[in-house]
């Protein structure tokens, strides 16, 4: 893996920013205007022949200017290696889609957009893919909350589907915490009696 990214260094230092070996497994920080040059280097060249797109993922840092990274998981199958690609965006900034690359790309490329809100520059068919098309926010933002803005039930008096603001009642629980289970004292199940010391 090492002479790998050696070799993705010297062969293309403009499209890469940097190139990292994690716990044996290589790493390479892509520019993000190049990023499709870059994948279709990695899929066609000799050395690489990172054929296989097994996965996109987003990753959200709030506290960074650039917050998202946009991890792509590659496999060579005659080389016996997985890369992963990484490049970082923020709120505005669209990243090139890989789509023209691989065709798998646009699903994946949904589902991040769909969980984290990054765009993708290029993608024939962006919109949800995991949430309903009327659902407001992405959930795996971090500053997403993690009630949700609404809740949906099914209403028997209207026979539909319902949307409403979601209301946070918690009533009080008395927790017994000598309870493996953290039960109440009132829901003894036979045979979980304690003994007494």
């Amino acid at each position: 893996m090492e002479k790998l990214l050696d070799y993705l260094r010297t062969t293309y230092p403009s499209h890469i920013e940097d190139t990292q070996l994690i716990h044996g497994e290589g790493v390479v920080w892509a520019e993000l205007s190049h990023l499709p040059s870059l994948l279709e280097f990695l899929r066609d060249n000799t050395h690489c022949l990172f054929t296989q797109l097994i996965d996109i993922a987003g990753v959200d840092y709030p506290q960074r200017p650039k917050r998202f990274e946009v991890v792509y998981q590659l496999l060579s199958l005659k080389r016996n290696m997985r890369l992963r690609v990484k490049v970082a965006t923020d709120d505005a900034t669209p990243v090139p889609s890989a789509v023209g690359v691989y065709s798998a790309a646009g699903w994946f490329e949904r589902e991040v957009w769909d969980m984290y809100g990054v765009l993708f520059s290029g993608n024939p068919d962006l919109r949800r893919i995991l949430t309903d098309y009327g659902f407001d926010g992405h959930p795996q933002r971090k500053d997403f909350p993690l009630t949700g803005y609404v809740e949906l039930r099914y209403d028997v008096e209207q026979k539909r589907v319902v949307y409403e603001p979601v209301k946070l009642n918690q009533a009080y629980r008395s927790f017994d915490f000598l309870s493996p289970w953290e039960g109440s004292p009132a829901y003894v199940l036979p045979g979980d009696e304690k003994k007494s010391g």
